[in-house]
């Protein structure tokens, strides 16, 4: 049965593509209980969680402190660990921008940020929770608090923008993309960490798929991903398959988690996923972790 045209206006005018949607009731989903409607473009492939809730019921302190069934890890108390990962990250990111102005959105307490400032980016965050953003501004940053779609930011004015496991937060899609395409510079760098939907590890999960949280409200793809960002002005891209740093910087950061010795197993646990990653299987990857980076023309 179509989707209530009526009820569904918003997610119809969201389209970040050509208009064009086709959405349909897609399922509920059943990881962890959660219940999620997820709805389906059947034009583009896009999904969304509808209806939604309102994204200030959901970002509390509870959440950034790891405090809720769909929390966020309190990266204050594994931060020395973390820095293993956002240096090998920013090292691969010099690669095609090594200084500049740098935006984390959704930088959270400001971690990311201080490891690209010690590598000789100048650092700026967006944050929507105002207990985070609090102590991100403590620790000297410069952050906008609230909505993306809200920050006052200069156009033309970033040369690297970073959204790790966040786009996949923010309503709106067209004008998020209209608006990260506005505030890059040309040359610069955008970089988004979500999943992808075309991976076997998604498809074959269905509605068990641990990525329906109730924070998630977009659900992408590579090749709708690719698509929305060539209509924008965005000319290369490469697309990283699990992720855009080494095995060996993540498995220094799992040892923030550890609490004994018996817990280095997960090391091949971890070994295992990454290497899947890697590994595609009638033109999908097996897992449906990716990093896209595109350069604004």
């Amino acid at each position: 049965m179509p989707l209530d045209l009526s009820r569904s206006e918003i997610i119809y005018k969201e389209c970040p593509l050509d208009g064009n949607c086709d959405w349909t009731p897609l399922y509920e989903s059943t990881h962890a209980d959660f219940k999620l409607p997820i709805q389906l473009c059947k034009t583009c492939g896009l999904q969304a969680q509808f209806p939604r809730p309102e994204p200030e019921s959901l970002y509390t302190e509870e959440y950034y402190t790891g405090k809720e069934g769909f929390t966020y890890r309190d990266e204050r108390e594994t931060e020395k660990f973390d820095r293993y990962v956002w240096f090998a990250r920013l090292k691969n990111i010099s690669k095609f921008r090594s200084s500049g102005n740098f935006l984390d959105i959704g930088c959270s307490f400001g971690g990311f940020l201080q490891a690209a400032k010690e590598m000789g980016f100048v650092p700026f965050g967006v944050e929507i929770s105002p207990y985070s953003a609090k102590i991100a501004k403590e620790r000297g940053f410069t952050v906008w608090q609230g909505q993306f779609l809200d920050a006052d930011l200069p156009e033309n004015f970033f040369d690297v923008i970073t959204l790790i496991e966040v786009i996949e937060h923010l309503e709106n899609p067209k004008l998020v993309f209209d608006k990260l395409s506005r505030i890059l510079r040309p040359g610069g760098l955008l970089l988004i960490q979500t999943a992808n939907f075309e991976g076997w590890q998604a498809i074959e999960a269905g509605s068990k798929y641990h990525y329906y949280l109730p924070g998630h409200v977009y659900y992408y793809s590579e090749k709708n991903l690719r698509k929305i960002l060539a209509n924008r002005s965005f000319g290369r891209q490469i697309t990283y398959l699990g992720v855009d740093f080494p095995l060996s910087a993540k498995l220094l950061k799992s040892r923030g988690s550890f609490v004994s010795w018996k817990d280095y197993w997960k090391w091949f646990r971890i070994a295992l996923y990454h290497w899947k990653s890697k590994i595609s299987k009638k033109g999908r990857p097996l897992t449906s972790s990716m990093v896209h980076y595109a350069i604004k023309k």
